[in-house]
């Protein structure tokens, strides 16, 4: 009797256990890509079948909100972990260019881009050009190394690379800590009156607040603010630029990451930070893969790389305190530990263009004086 009628004849009298045709995790992915697919996504079961893809494609094009001191490190990082893919890139920053950009791809004439920058007041109108890969059940099954809490829940195809943490900055030289506000209500009382601070004619800071204090809260606030009669401004860097060279003494709600930057240009040192809680955090950097891209499986390596724990130092390193609230161990996740924060989240993004023209209404649409 040969060896393998023996074994059949074991196999068939139960004296071998039947092997099961997949493990656990693999069940586990099969049903992520059933249910994906179930509801109109694209689900990849393996990390390997993305980086062979992307070898075929070779190729990425790029729009990044980051400024290029940081997207070109960031670009050659990845260049160096995935040498295949020939990688260009521009930047895409402010309202106004991501307009015409959507605009664009509403007109058909944006083809030429792979991943891209959302633009967070436009975020609903996006959906109809986007990939749908399914970035958040690959990132919770480990196809993606990317924490799922980057991933949009709702639309699943959407990544929020960084947070903006706002903070109180103010000139030492102008104004003592112990008069800077403790709270937010603080910059209504009388002393602050008559354009004693600077404010941002962008209310996204306060937008921020709505999901913890509620929208009437932030509309009253924003309109008491405005009769405050502060100084408006447009542009973070030039505001805190005058503000260290004391020409205003306190600027209200601004970007922490966006203070550092100029404190370190700062030889006199007068140009410092205070928290307010609860601290406005709110998520930013949001990409996509278009759905016309040539190169989609390079793109998602891209947005896997920017949200690995070496995309968001670099991020750290080139936009101090911008990294995202949901990294492990990010400059930001450790900044605010502890604090109460007003968080802008995912399930805020759909409301948030309603937001800010409420605000921008409470504040009586005043213009920048510079």
């Amino acid at each position: 009797m040969t060896v393998l009628l023996v074994f059949l004849l074991a196999l068939a009298h139960g004296f071998f256990a039947p092997i099961a045709p997949t493990s656990a995790a693999d069940a586990a992915i099969l049903k992520a890509k059933k249910d994906a697919e179930a509801r109109g996504y694209i689900f990849l079961p393996s990390h390997e079948e993305i980086v062979a893809k992307a070898k075929e494609e070779r190729k990425l094009r790029v729009l990044s909100s980051f400024d290029a001191e940081t997207y070109r490190p960031m670009i050659n990082a990845f260049k160096k972990k995935y040498p295949f893919v020939d990688i260009y890139g521009e930047e895409i920053t402010g309202t106004d260019a991501g307009q015409r950009f959507l605009l664009e791809l509403k007109a058909g004439r944006a083809h030429n881009w792979d991943a891209i920058s959302l633009t967070t007041e436009f975020h609903n109108d996006y959906r109809p050009y986007l990939r749908n890969f399914d970035l958040l059940g690959m990132s919770e099954l480990g196809v993606l190394a990317m924490p799922k809490g980057m991933v949009d829940p709702d639309n699943r195809n959407i990544v929020a690379l960084t947070s903006s943490v706002s903070i109180v900055a103010y000139n030492k030289s102008l104004i003592p800590v112990e008069k800077v506000p403790d709270r937010w209500e603080g910059f209504l009382r009388p002393e602050f009156k008559g354009r004693k601070f600077v404010a941002d004619i962008r209310p996204h800071p306060f937008r921020s607040m709505v999901p913890l204090m509620g929208l009437d809260w932030v509309v009253d606030y924003c309109r008491k603010l405005a009769a405050q009669q502060p100084i408006w401004v447009r542009g973070q860097t030039r505001a805190l630029t005058s503000l260290a060279q004391g020409e205003y003494a306190i600027y209200t709600a601004v970007n922490y990451h966006s203070t550092l930057g100029v404190m370190k240009k700062d030889r006199t040192g007068n140009l410092q930070v205070k928290f307010i809680e609860p601290v406005p955090v709110r998520l930013s950097a949001t990409e996509a893969i278009l759905k016309n891209s040539l190169h989609p499986h390079a793109g998602l390596l891209w947005l896997e790389f920017q949200a690995s724990p070496e995309g968001q130092r670099i991020i750290d390193e080139f936009e101090p305190q911008k990294s995202s609230v949901y990294s492990p161990g990010s400059a930001v996740e450790k900044l605010i530990r502890g604090k109460k924060l007003a968080v802008l989240d995912w399930k805020d993004f759909a409301d948030s263009g309603e937001m800010v023209k409420k605000i921008v209404e409470a504040f009586g649409f005043p213009k920048a004086e510079r």
